[in-house]
């Protein structure tokens, strides 16, 4: 049987921590008694996603707990100006004037014993309390001497909502409850602890004009907001476009970053209080926000979006993030058992195909939504910043077009930096991979900036071990370090002690599981590095680095179909990662797809240091025999990409050598009929003339070598040469 509400006046009771009728979470006196039922259900067995993988959870027993609520990004357009959101008809602010306004009555229950009830105004037959369901308020009743009544238009917690107009500043206002009392002294006390509201100033948030008394009650008076809430939205339209509920979302995460820098949670967030209006977002709904430092302020919550821990530790800025992730969930697919069995966590892959098919926006979601406070997203910045890059990659995918950023997290691809100046075959290495960008709050930031700049690797890890020891509070100094250690090889015992070390200061932090991935790879153990990498994919959804990290991983332990699916999420969202396109195309022809391997290097920008590089490449693949025979097709255009490719000297001898010999080869092996009208190289298909062509190019390669090398070109010039009568 559920405890009722120890909250004055109240009769209801406890469902999941919090009462079924006032909406407040338990008093901390029943949390003791509440604490079974709002421990997390259906957790107990790990979290898997569409791969496979589980997010790691619970990684200290001690806590990540922080104050930093710094708000970074202003957020200024919906999407970032990637999606295009349907716009709303304008909605005239009478027309949602309730013609008859009344409870329905399966929403009436006595509010001092939860008796049911059927009769809208009089005293309840249990208990003999007097209750009434009808408006307190009237058409062109003046509160305040200024607001007029315009009427009601819904029903709320705190009893009705009343359309108004401001007759002193002319616009349409709101008028909300903030106390349901017979007492005008509670209704006093009630107006003055919440007008620390008004100071509340942004643009995603419902403004704050006035807290006013009337008779008993006391009101908020708040701006009007003409639009639709997004659960009118979501229950006209069914779940939302993936882009579309994303871009909500994200915009309204800088109102969170707001409120959590002013030393505020928001509380209560759902589809229900968040409004569409033209083309952007606001809260509505302000009357569940409290200061963080207020033990004893009231809670507010809904049963399904209300992180576990908020009815007895109270909220907190990560708990707020978790109503954030479980409001996009809903918007996005249909919950079943949304209150119940999934009331804490969410459906499978298996059960929502969405999350197959989106496995960087299940992750986000698991992470915004873990068990474990500290397991969460720790700011709204951090989130927004992953949010946003899911939604680049979404939308890329969506429609086929890159929509490449700057990650503020990482640096970019290391492949055009780090491949030799020669045009061998480029290879998977953990070198290619993006470094972490320092952090410019470290105390040894400029210090560890300028040792990284050292380009011998003895004298930087010289350098990077006295910073170390000169600033022992700087992380920065022993990631540098232990990352330089790698990239010596031979020290990876040293390496990963130091990795180990900040671990155990600091389990969340994904940079050791990075370094300690790249460390890893560096030894050979590519599965291994994998999952460390993966773990990173974890706690950062939106970034491309770490899905890069997992596909070259991939490939080295041989798993081609999975490295081509990371290759591929990376090179659709970003072409820039040029290490992607070459990785994807290495896969793909050890899966003898010559033209799909083509493809890939064809998405290598001109802009790159490795456009030739690619071309390269390209005439490589499409010549290449040692799965199957090109064709006709694959010589012709291997000799138009060598035309075209910007080379001289021996690059481009070795180039045309390698054509030269596969159009005679398919000849010689009747692979290919002789035709005089396809040219190779400025030679006809035919065997004299390619053999004459082949014979003048190593003759011009011979020209440039010497010693032993100079004599096997002449020799095997003297081998193609067509025979002679002389």
């Amino acid at each position: 049987m559920n405890e009722l509400c120890k909250r004055p006046g109240c009769s209801g009771t406890i469902e999941d921590g919090y009462c079924n009728v006032c909406g407040l979470a338990a008093l901390r006196s029943q949390t003791s008694s509440q604490k079974q039922m709002t421990t997390p259900t259906g957790r107990s067995s790990p979290v898997t996603t569409g791969t496979g993988s589980s997010p790691l959870t619970n990684r200290s027993k001690g806590s990540r707990r922080t104050t930093s609520t710094s708000a970074r990004s202003s957020r200024k357009q919906l999407g970032a100006g990637l999606v295009s959101i349907p716009e709303l008809p304008s909605t005239e602010p009478e027309k949602l004037i309730l013609p008859d306004p009344k409870v329905p009555e399966n929403k009436r229950f006595c509010n001092n014993c939860n008796n049911p009830l059927r009769r809208e105004k009089g005293f309840c037959s249990k208990c003999g309390q007097k209750y009434s369901f009808i408006p307190t308020l009237n058409p062109k009743d003046l509160i305040a001497g200024q607001y007029e009544v315009k009427g009601a238009i819904a029903y709320g917690g705190l009893g009705w909502i009343y359309l108004g107009f401001d007759n002193t500043l002319s616009r349409y206002i709101v008028l909300k409850g903030l106390l349901n009392s017979e007492d005008a002294a509670s209704a006093a006390v009630a107006v003055a602890e919440r007008k620390f509201l008004a100071s509340v100033k942004h643009g995603n948030i419902v403004g704050i004009y006035n807290f006013v008394n009337h008779g008993t009650e006391g009101f908020i008076v708040m701006e009007y907001v003409g639009g639709q809430t997004l659960k009118q939205i979501r229950k006209e339209r069914g779940p939302l476009p993936v882009s579309e509920a994303i871009a909500y979302i994200h915009r309204i995460l800088g109102a969170f970053a707001y409120l959590h820098t002013q030393g505020l949670v928001y509380c209560d967030f759902k589809p229900d209080n968040m409004m569409l209006e033209g083309n952007d977002v606001k809260l509505i709904d302000m009357g569940g926000v409290r200061r963080i430092d207020d033990p004893e302020g009231d809670i507010y919550g809904t049963v399904g979006y209300s992180a576990p821990e908020v009815a007895e530790m109270g909220p907190t800025v990560v708990s707020d993030l978790y109503t954030v992730g479980r409001t996009l969930a809903v918007l996005l697919c249909d919950f079943s058992g949304f209150g119940s069995t999934h009331q804490y966590t969410l459906p499978s892959p298996q059960e929502e195909p969405l999350f197959a098919q989106q496995e960087s926006l299940y992750r986000f979601l698991l992470k915004a939504t873990a068990e474990n406070p500290d397991d969460r997203f720790q700011s709204a910045d951090e989130m927004a910043d992953q949010l946003l890059g899911v939604l680049r990659e979404v939308v890329a995918l969506e429609t086929g077009n890159p929509r490449p950023a700057s990650s503020v997290l990482f640096g970019g691809d290391l492949l055009p930096l780090t491949a030799a100046n020669d045009f061998t075959p480029i290879k998977p290495q953990f070198y290619h991979l993006p470094i972490p960008l320092l952090d410019a709050t470290d105390p040894a930031f400029n210090q560890v900036m300028n040792a990284s700049a050292i380009a011998d690797l003895n004298r930087r890890i010289e350098s990077l071990t006295q910073i170390a020891n000169q600033f022992p509070k700087s992380k920065e100094a022993l990631f540098r370090l232990a990352n330089s250690l790698i990239d010596l090889g031979g020290t990876m015992l040293q390496a990963e002690k130091i990795l180990a070390t900040i671990e155990e200061k600091d389990p969340w932090d994904w940079r050791v599981l990075w370094y300690r991935g790249r460390l890893q790879m560096a030894a050979g153990k590519a599965q291994e590095a994998k999952k460390a990498f993966d773990q990173v994919y974890f706690d950062l959804p939106g970034e491309l680095a770490p899905k890069l990290a997992i596909a070259l991983c991939a490939e080295k332990a041989g798993d081609f179909p999975f490295a081509i699916k990371m290759y591929e999420l990376v090179l659709r969202t970003d072409p820039g990662y040029v290490s992607a396109a070459f990785g994807l195309a290495r896969c793909l022809i050890h899966q003898n797809k010559r033209n799909e391997a083509v493809t890939a290097l064809e998405q290598v920008p001109q802009s790159s240091s490795l456009f030739t590089r690619s071309r390269v490449e390209v005439a490589r693949i499409l010549t290449s025999r040692e799965k199957s025979q090109p064709g006709m097709n694959e010589l012709k255009n291997a000799a138009i990409v060598v035309e075209a490719i910007a080379l001289d000297g021996m690059e481009r001898y070795q180039l045309n050598k390698r054509v030269l010999e596969t159009a005679l080869h398919l000849l010689t092996t009747q692979a290919l009929s002789p035709t005089s009208t396809v040219m190779i190289l400025g030679q006809p298909l035919e065997e004299v003339k390619l053999r004459l062509g082949l014979e003048k190019v190593l003759r011009s390669m011979a020209h440039l070598t010497t010693g032993d090398e100079k004599i096997q070109l002449v020799d095997e010039a003297n081998r193609v040469r067509p025979r002679t009568l002389f």
